[in-house]
């Protein structure tokens, strides 16, 4: 407790006092401030003899307030993503122990009535947003490693969510590398993502209040995200607009979305000095077109049993065909190309005792090391074997066909066949012929055994369901639901005795919704 506090306090002191921490639109929150509005909700906390915190909420400034002083008190904070489903939701809760719930909404979520019951919420002075507050009628006794302090879910692909136990101190620690390794005093960071999202939990909150600087956490609406995965992308534009931040943190989808703004005329602010982005594999060729249309980008790579950062490019240093030099925090090696780190890991899995305390994270990424540079190749669960026994990861096929900001997703199969296909999403206006022309351009830069045969046009709607939070590919469900779409075209290539030139659904019939 009195360590945070007093790195809190120590960032106040050395800062102009009116210097701005917290901000959302309505009344801003100084670094000293901060620490009065913390204390405050610790002292709630303790009122309601909370152990296990869980907050389910979209971003604000409130949530902040409540995530350090859960951090200050050593209480289990558990953030919510507000993409989970119901049965995702009712997991997190019964499982992990959690014994006070906050949440935005004013009704107990997800049929849960029978589980909690309501108590008086905080309504200190200060307070930027309400939370609501229920408590646990009996809390399910889970088995954390000793020293958790936040349990991060991963999305996972289906069924139920894995808790990913993280220390305080691990926490911050990845915070500090990321300020020493990108250098910026007092930044002004945009929290674009979810807070719930630890990347931008530690890197967007965390690094910027290290640095003395100020966290912008503009509402959804104010940001255009609806939902998971709808963006208002005029809402979005005004919103960075408006805030005129030094920093960004981007996921490849947004990244592509400000490019094509870019293209299309928008200038992205001159405030603008570093945009990391990650989550997904990103071409070097859209990097460099981003730069070129102002947007300085810059590839990272990590996972949340690492504190979510493990290696970045900086303006400093920088090799953009890679996720750029491995942070001092942690180490790298790599063993039967695969990608293992250790010096900064996970203290083990929720409720999975056999998973406590590792020593090495074997991350299930195929990479290379080169001068402390790190390359991404691909899962290695992902790998496809064509039927001339040729592997290759999709998501290197996927990082060429999405570096030009034209395609909305694609999805990259072929596994025991003899070339490979891809489920492609588009917007309206980009018609077939467009689109084969670009997958021409891009097989001329592929060696012929990677090259795209053949593709299936589909919606984004119907395409939705079989990715998962994050906008990654459930391969193995995206294959299943398509199969039959996709046997057409390998069947079709066998009776004209070559692959398939252009492949959307039009010379297939029409993809059906199941």
């Amino acid at each position: 407790m009195v360590g945070l506090l007093k790195r809190l306090a120590f960032i106040a002191d050395v800062i102009p006092p009116e210097s701005i921490a917290l901000s959302s639109g309505s009344r801003p929150i100084t670094h000293g401030a901060m620490l009065d509005a913390v204390e405050q909700r610790m002292d709630w906390l303790l009122q309601s003899d909370s152990k296990v915190v869980a907050l389910h909420a979209a971003n604000s400034v409130e949530w902040v307030l409540f995530d350090l002083a859960c951090q200050a008190l050593a209480i289990v904070f558990i953030p919510l993503p507000a993409f989970f489903s119901s049965s995702q939701i009712q997991h997190c809760l019964t499982q992990s122990g959690v014994d006070t719930l906050l949440s935005d909404c004013p009704n107990v979520p997800y049929d849960l009535d029978n589980q909690f019951r309501a108590i008086p919420y905080y309504q200190g002075s200060g307070a930027t947003s309400v939370f609501y507050a229920w408590k646990s009628i009996s809390p399910f006794e889970c088995l954390l490693p000793t020293g958790t302090q936040k349990i991060t879910f991963t999305s996972g692909s289906t069924g139920n969510p894995k808790g990913v136990c993280l220390s305080m101190e691990h926490q911050w620690l990845v915070a500090q590398s990321l300020a020493d390794a990108i250098g910026i005093q007092r930044p002004k960071h945009l929290c674009l993502l979810p807070l719930s999202t630890l990347l931008e939990n530690i890197a967007g909150v965390y690094t910027p209040l290290l640095c003395g600087g100020e966290v912008v956490i503009p509402s959804d609406e104010s940001r255009g995200f609806l939902g998971s995965s709808d963006i208002n992308e005029k809402a979005l534009l005004a919103c960075i607009n408006l805030a005129q931040p030094n920093s960004l943190i981007l996921v490849p989808q947004l990244l592509m979305l400000l490019v094509h703004a870019c293209a299309s005329g928008w200038q992205p602010p001159a405030s603008l000095t570093f945009i990391a982005v990650g989550g997904g594999k990103v071409a070097p060729k859209l990097i460099e077109q981003a730069r070129q249309l102002g947007l300085p980008v810059y590839q990272g790579y990590g996972l949340s049993e690492c504190g979510s950062v493990v290696a970045l490019n900086t303006p400093v240093l920088e090799h953009v065909d890679s996720v750029g030099q491995v942070l001092p925090h942690c180490k790298v090696a790599i063993v039967e190309n695969e990608i293992v780190v250790s010096g900064a890991v996970h203290l083990g899995y929720m409720d999975d005792s056999s998973s406590w305390y590792p020593e090495k994270i074997w991350t299930g990424d195929i990479g290379s090391l080169c001068d402390g540079y790190l390359s991404i190749e691909g899962r290695k669960k992902n790998t496809l074997i064509t039927s001339f026994g040729r592997n290759i990861s999709p998501e290197w096929i996927e990082s060429v066909l999405m570096s030009k900001p034209l395609l909305r997703q694609c999805v990259v199969l072929g596994d025991a066949e003899p070339y490979l296909t891809t489920v492609i999403c588009a917007p309206v206006q980009v018609d077939d012929e467009t689109i084969q022309q670009w997958i021409d351009t891009c097989n001329e830069s592929l060696p012929d055994y990677a090259r795209v045969g053949g593709w299936l046009r589909v919606s984004e709607q119907q395409l939705q369901p079989y990715l998962t939070a994050n906008n990654r590919p459930r391969r193995k469900a995206v294959w299943e639901h398509f199969f039959n779409e996709l046997q057409c075209l390998y069947a079709h290539s066998m009776q004209v005795g070559q692959t398939v030139r252009g492949g959307s659904c039009a010379s297939i019939g029409p993809v059906k919704s199941h």
